[in-house]
């Protein structure tokens, strides 16, 4: 019997997560630890200036849920590091109500609790769902549970790279016209941000960041291709940042020009100069 974490960023009562939890159920015992509030957004947040508090919910069918009143990876960080007596073989995070494509899986906490699992040494599973923009009424997340579930059951069967985790998208269509799946490499997600400054009552200047959805370039082979074309995305990403390609470079650059100990008493002159 496979121990099973689910989480997400949308908060404990996203119906997102229910979807998800009720799927993993074909695949061993699920727990669920979510935030009590939506996170989107957040990106790799660990709390460690403040205590962590957990309290139980019960979901719309009954289910028991724990939440945290930290971050997607806090909930994952207390469920790994000891909070459950058992210890955990896979943690899948989601459904998330919208793509995390390209860049925005910097961003994501769907993606970086998929990522605190890894550090853990535990496979990790993002799953979200491309809904449009502006999009009123119920979600169908039944497509984007079926999708996690073949995910899953792969990464049972097969394992993951040491340090990889999958970043699933499911592109918002009925069951039966998505074309398949598609494996994929981040593409490039296009921005269109802005800051928004205005005065409170009192005369003082605050800020929203705000700006139209964001977009992104259709390319073969990408994830924003693959939702375009119809299909699932599943991206490997990988906790190593290192732009390897770059190093060879770096290494052509003048680095010794000046001792070292010198520079650092140069800046130290110069700061006390100040």
């Amino acid at each position: 019997m496979k121990n099973i974490l689910v989480t997400n960023d949308d908060g404990v009562l996203a119906p997102g997560l229910l979807a998800l939890a009720h799927e993993m159920c074909n695949f061993g015992k699920v727990t669920i630890l979510a935030p009590d509030r939506n996170w989107s957004g957040s990106g790799h947040v660990k709390t460690l200036d403040r205590a962590l508090r957990l309290r139980e919910f019960h979901l719309e069918d009954g289910t028991v849920a724990l939440a945290s009143d930290g971050a997607p990876s806090d909930c994952v960080a207390l469920a790994m590091l000891g909070y459950f007596k058992e210890k955990f073989d896979l943690v899948v995070s989601g459904i998330n109500v919208g793509a995390n494509l390209g860049h925005d899986v910097t961003y994501s906490g769907t993606v970086t609790a998929a990522m605190e699992a890894v550090i853990a040494g535990v496979p990790g599973v993002a799953v979200s769902l491309e809904v449009p923009e502006g999009h009123v009424g119920p979600i169908d997340f039944q497509p984007a549970a079926h999708a996690a579930g073949i995910a899953v059951r792969n990464v049972m069967a097969h394992g993951l790279p040491e340090d990889t985790l999958l970043n699933v998208n499911v592109p918002f269509l009925k069951a039966e016209d998505i074309h398949g799946f598609r494996i994929t490499r981040q593409g490039l997600r296009v921005y269109h941000s802005r800051l928004d400054e205005r005065i409170d009552p009192r005369g003082r200047p605050y800020y929203w960041i705000g700006g139209d959805a964001p977009t992104g370039v259709s390319e073969s082979g990408t994830d924003v291709g693959a939702l375009a074309a119809g299909f699932v995305s599943v991206t490997p990403l990988q906790l190593d940042l290192t732009a390897y390609r770059a190093i060879s470079d770096l290494n052509t650059w003048n680095w010794h020009s000046q001792p070292f100990e010198l520079s650092l008493l140069t800046h130290s002159v110069v700061a006390a100069e100040k």
